[in-house]
């Protein structure tokens, strides 16, 4: 997921009670929430380092015990600059409990990031195997919505008291906390609910006279109930909209199909690049397509369909890649996106 709904969540399982145990509950919490994204600064290292690290370590089960101290480091610093003074001096920190409740932040983090259909590596470095729900877009207004009222509802109340005189006891804000909370679990059942009937309805038709060996369903950004299905079969990939409403899939203009190219010598060069290797085991649906370079070599793209309709009407590819071969099938650049680096040794 996006920052923001990272920041919500960790600032909402602060209010739910954590901050009631310690000082600076809240605030560890929210950067924690967020904190396994600083593998982010692996891109000063390339594009390719970048994509191979990405949701990696730091959004591993034992990364976390590492970004946690970072962040509970970090507040131990701000504490001690703000003159070891918190808001409530009765309530002093506990750091123990801080690096612990930073650690369910982290945790927090992972959870969201399964839910999209880019996928987590949670049992890093014992396993790189992705797992991924696929339930809900990286960007979701509903769930800002929900979290933000979590936090700002409390507020309104603590005006009302004020303005009819009414003393606030002790911190404010828990309820509505947890209401969010809860919420968003319930808004998962509902997106987990309505996720099956699209991809049973993918399941259940042929494409061009072949039968389903993999079907895939996606979130969309606006309708909950509209999403981009993909099917491979034996010879072809099928892109189509699913209603799972109804549930119905959508065989009129809307279905695309990618026959699947041959392996050549070319392509399997490309697929055995680091790149290629780190590209195969993220994507879920591959597809490559090959050109010939103005030197005699070769430029083979690669492409996750996952992401294919997602971004279609902008004509961009954020998550394609490519590796360039000479006309000996070594591998000249590696690049994703449109930033070329050289191949590492």
């Amino acid at each position: 997921m996006e920052p923001i709904t990272h920041f919500l969540t960790g600032a909402c399982l602060g209010r739910a009670g954590f901050n009631r145990r310690t000082a600076l509950a809240t605030a560890t919490m929210t950067l924690a929430a967020e904190a396994p994204d600083l593998d982010v600064l692996g891109r000063f290292h390339g594009s390719v380092f970048a994509f191979a690290h990405h949701r990696g370590f730091t959004h591993s089960f034992l990364g976390l015990f590492l970004t946690s101290a970072v962040v509970v480091g970090f507040m131990y610093l701000v504490w001690r600059l703000r003159g070891r003074k918190t808001n409530d001096p009765n309530l002093p920190p506990h750091w123990g409990l801080l690096f612990l409740f930073a650690y369910l932040a982290g945790l927090s983090h992972i959870l969201l990031d399964f839910t999209n259909n880019y996928g987590v590596r949670p049992f890093w470095p014992f396993s790189e195997r992705w797992y991924s729900w696929d339930i809900v877009f990286i960007a979701d207004p509903v769930l800002w919505a929900v979290l933000l009222l979590g936090l700002v509802v409390p507020g309104f109340f603590a005006l009302i008291n004020q303005e009819i005189g009414m003393k606030q006891q002790g911190l404010r804000g828990r309820a509505a906390a947890m209401c969010a909370l809860v919420a968003m679990v319930l808004l998962w059942t509902v997106r987990d609910y309505e996720h099956s009937r699209a991809v049973n309805a993918l399941r259940a038709r042929t494409y061009e006279q072949g039968e389903p060996i993999r079907v895939g369903a996606y979130p969309t950004y606006i309708n909950p109930f509209t999403w981009h299905g993909v099917v491979e079969t034996r010879s072809l990939f099928a892109l189509a909209e699913v209603n799972s409403l109804g549930p119905d899939v959508d065989p009129g203009d809307s279905m695309e199909v990618r026959y699947k190219p041959e392996e050549t010598p070319v392509t399997l060069a490309a697929k055995r690049s680091y790149l290629g290797r780190v590209y195969l085991d993220w994507a879920k649906f591959p597809i490559t397509e090959t050109e010939r370079t103005a030197d005699g070599g070769y430029l083979v793209r690669f492409y996750d369909l996952r992401f294919e309709q997602t971004f279609a009407s902008s004509g961009r590819r954020p998550l394609s890649a490519g590796v360039i071969l000479d006309s000996n099938l070594n591998v000249v650049t590696e690049f994703m996106g449109r930033n070329a680096q050289p191949a590492p040794d």
